[in-house]
């Protein structure tokens, strides 16, 4: 039996600027259980069955291996404006000098000249172990600070007016943090990706996230049983 979805057939959410989000995606969040080569064969199976939006992460450890499966992809006749793709800045990139050569590794790693979305993975500035050792935390964490954030946004819209990203987002957001990110952006958050799913659907971020014009992305969509 054929598998293979046709792109157009994929429902598709529309961002503020009137781009088009697939609205499913493959996340290749998987180093604590595949490895590298696994998670690309992984994007190179989904796109030849039809997905086009794949989310990743620079904190993942793969995007490199993913970028060959997207280069791939392409040199199969795949085009890259029919691609979205995500990444995410982490944690301990958020200082003002880190903010663009993060971004500009990513790309590099990912082997493309923009980003669809790049979101800012936590609103923390904190360190973690490579692969996301949960085991690891670390010992000076801070909180929230508004002013640091917004010192790390004002980054995320340079790497738009550079045009090396076409959106950028928020990503494990309250609302109190949102309403004060969409107090002070120049440039408004066009996602917000935020674990949802059945044992957890956040329905009052849900409903916030939409009212504010933005495109909730849920991560984790059909749980996360090793938690």
């Amino acid at each position: 039996m054929d598998t293979t979805i046709l792109p157009e057939q994929v429902p598709a959410h529309t961002l503020y600027t009137g781009a088009k989000i697939p609205g499913i995606g493959l996340g290749t969040f998987g180093s604590d259980k595949y490895t590298g080569a696994q998670i690309a064969d992984a994007v190179r199976d989904a796109i030849s069955v039809g997905y086009r939006h794949i989310d990743c992460a620079a904190v993942y450890g793969n995007e490199h291996l993913v970028g060959k499966a997207l280069r791939d992809a392409m040199a199969s006749g795949i085009h890259r404006e029919d691609l979205f793709i995500t990444s995410k800045l982490w944690n301990d990139k958020h200082r003002e000098a880190e903010v663009i050569p993060a971004c500009e590794k990513s790309l590099r790693d990912l082997r493309l000249d923009y980003l669809d979305l790049y979101l800012v993975h936590w609103p923390f500035p904190n360190y973690h172990a490579p692969k996301v050792d949960v085991s690891a935390r670390d010992p000076h964490a801070m909180p929230y600070i508004h002013g640091n954030y917004m010192r790390t946004w004002r980054q995320m819209e340079a790497l738009v007016d550079r045009g090396l990203v076409r959106h950028i987002g928020t990503s494990n957001m309250t609302i109190p943090k949102m309403e004060l990110v969409l107090r002070d952006a120049r440039i408004k958050p066009a996602a917000n990706e935020m674990e949802l799913h059945p044992h957890f659907q956040q329905p009052e971020l849900f409903d916030y996230v939409v009212k504010n014009g933005l495109v909730p992305i849920g991560y984790s969509p059909l749980g996360s049983p090793s938690r």
